[in-house]
């Protein structure tokens, strides 16, 4: 049995993915410890999962909870390098105190979040295997192809591709701080150069919580590139949610959740409550803590038949008529197995990408989160709750997802890359 030490950015949804792929692991008799900065343990509820602490000096507990309020509401540029600077920062900070972290632990090898190049820089500075995996949008490149971040839609004219190559230049200008911390520390480990995230991947695995039928056109993916869908917890340990509201039948049912970061966002759940009004919709909103008691009462007055800290996503999902949704990857692709069309309002991150993907695969649609109001809400709802075609492209991708393996086929596929480098017989594959 192997003990498999895990590194991802400081990030609940990103654990809870990567968690769910620990569980599995730890099913199967290994053990499996997350390295972060101490606020991190708080992200690790499963008690089969150990967790480590490192980087106390430069990320003190109690310094997360700013880090975390920059990422959700980044504002202008200012803010926008704010945050690319703490990216920065975490990755140094990894670089440095996870060598001496991992030999101490005796981990024998690494699953490292494709968001955090520092998985891929130590793993490759000591010589030991690592299985890249994507919790958010794959950053594999390709030209043409627009980046995870970016809202463009996918095309193959001359306009389009110009449009991919333009942005992805900036994207890089915009990422230079991250950029050298990579290139210093590849120099100090004695490896070859690199820069960016997609050059920090796995040669052995790469798996993705996407399928391929919901992302853009690929012709350029490793071998070793696994699509598995979902990962996800057959039973979540220390999970808290809601138990089901009683639904009432004849009447439409919308789940609202815009993500653990972005909960806060009051005026934003007012808009959507308003909406779900105008059309006699049931409306549950999950906001993860971010509201206070008083604001869960105001969202009530405006319009939401239930509130609450946190639901049963799965059961929400399998009930929902519709679902508005940042659209952060983990809530993506739990719709789509759910047959679940999806009102896309994204905020950060690779929630632009997901939601042009969306559109792109016809299984919902996208609008501002800072500028639709209630009007055109409800207007968009109406079109996912009416129109038959956004039911049967998702019952495609569903199938898609059912069939794609899920956590217990990216378990399969971390265990054979290990044996791989060690003692997988001659001729066998991942």
């Amino acid at each position: 049995m192997a003990h498999f030490g895990v590194v991802a950015p400081a990030f609940p949804s990103h654990f809870s993915a990567l968690g769910a792929l620990a569980a599995a692991l730890a099913e199967r008799g290994h053990r499996v410890t997350f390295l972060h900065r101490p606020d991190a343990r708080a992200f690790v509820t499963d008690e089969r999962i150990g967790f480590h602490a490192v980087g106390a000096a430069s990320h003190p507990a109690g310094s997360l909870a700013q880090s975390l309020r920059r990422a959700a509401n980044p504002g202008g540029p200012l803010g926008l390098r704010r945050v690319i600077l703490d990216m920065a920062q975490a990755t140094d900070m990894l670089c440095r105190e996870l060598p001496a972290a991992l030999d101490a632990l005796r981990i024998d090898a690494l699953l490292g979040d494709q968001m955090e190049a520092a998985a891929g820089l130590v793993a490759e500075g000591m010589g030991m295997p690592f299985v890249s995996v994507a919790c958010a949008l794959p950053v594999n490149r390709e030209a043409g192809l627009p980046l995870p971040v970016m809202p463009f839609a996918w095309g193959d004219d001359e306009r389009s591709l110009r449009m991919a190559e333009g942005s992805t230049l900036v994207y890089d200008w915009l990422m230079a701080p991250h950029r050298r911390v990579i290139e210093e520390r590849a120099r100090a480990f004695g490896i070859p150069a690199r820069g960016m995230l997609h050059e920090c991947l796995s040669p052995l695995a790469q798996v993705s919580q996407t399928v391929a039928a919901f992302d853009f056109p690929r012709r350029a993916l490793p071998a070793h590139f696994h699509h598995v869908g979902p990962l996800r917890s057959a039973a979540p340990h220390g999970a808290r949610r809601a138990p089901m509201p009683r639904i009432a039948p004849g009447r439409p049912f919308v789940f609202a959740s815009l993500g653990t970061l972005q909960g806060q966002r009051f005026g934003l759940f007012r808009r959507i409550a308003r909406a779900c009004r105008m059309l006699d919709a049931q409306l549950l909103v999950a906001h993860c803590g971010g509201l206070t008691a008083s604001q869960a009462g105001a969202l009530e007055k405006d319009g939401a038949t239930w509130v609450c800290d946190f639901a049963d996503q799965g059961a929400a999902l399998a009930r929902a008529d519709a679902v508005v949704s940042h659209a952060g990857l983990n809530t993506v692709m739990d719709a789509i197995a759910a047959r679940t069309p999806i009102l896309a309002l994204p905020i950060a991150f690779d929630q632009p990408g997901a939601a042009a993907r969306i559109c792109h695969a016809g299984i919902g649609l996208r609008a501002s989160a800072r500028f639709a109001g209630p009007r055109g809400l409800a207007a968009q709802l109406e079109r996912l709750l009416t129109e038959p075609a956004f039911a049967a492209r998702l019952d495609t991708l569903a199938g898609a997802v059912a069939g794609a393996g899920g956590t217990e086929r990216a378990a399969d596929i971390v265990e054979q890359a290990l044996r791989l480098r060690a003692d997988l017989p001659a001729g066998a594959t991942a």
